[in-house]
């Protein structure tokens, strides 16, 4: 049965689910992941196409983030694992009623290997399958195609263009829109299993 989102937050604990695909793990980032996370967004090619990131990033922030992700009505984060080892997160904001929007990030040196596609396509299985949408949001800076690419591969259309402040930039930057229909997502669902425990 699927579940309604209220507008306070997400109606189940979060903190236990994990998802595997074929080669990643994603599940609730942990105070033992901090290290990792601060790798990861501490690189300024990952942290400036991150809205809400700023550039430096430091173990202290990624200590907020974990601690923030824990007690986050509203959000479903996930680091992703390969081989027992953060190499990026995802997540799930509900920013608009009814509709949330995907987000991710990979470590630099995970460009480029079919992960993010991977770790994408295993959110947004989780999102249609557990939650009472209709669709889903997501973006991209107009200079990442590669993140575009991602969310193509994953059915989104492309819906305008919009600006959003990026805090490590300091400034505001164009953003690709994307919407992804259930029934877009219906239609492409043979793309891989993904189980959740």
């Amino acid at each position: 049965m699927l579940q309604e989102l209220p507008t306070t937050g997400i109606s189940r604990n979060t903190s236990t689910i994990v998802l595997e695909t074929e080669r990643l793990v994603l599940r609730q980032p942990t105070l033992a992941d901090v290290k990792g996370i601060a790798r990861i967004v501490g690189d300024k090619r990952v942290a400036i196409n991150l809205r809400r990131v700023p550039h430096p990033y430091s173990t202290y922030d990624a200590v907020n983030f974990v601690s923030a992700v824990a007690n986050a009505g509203g959000t479903i984060t996930f680091l992703i694992e390969r081989k027992n080892q953060p190499i990026g997160l995802a997540s799930l904001t509900w920013e608009t009623e009814g509709t949330p929007e995907l987000g991710y990030c990979l470590g630099v040196e995970h460009w480029g290997q079919g992960f993010g596609t991977e770790a994408a396509r295993a959110v947004i299985d989780y999102a249609f399958e557990e939650f009472s949408i209709t669709r889903m949001l997501s973006g991209a800076r107009v200079l990442n195609p590669a993140s575009r690419h991602v969310l193509e591969k994953c059915g989104f259309q492309w819906t305008g263009v919009e600006l959003h402040r990026f805090r490590a930039l300091g400034s505001s930057t164009p953003v690709d829109r994307f919407r992804l229909e259930r029934s877009v997502w219906s239609s492409l669902k043979g793309w891989g299993e993904t189980s959740r425990r």
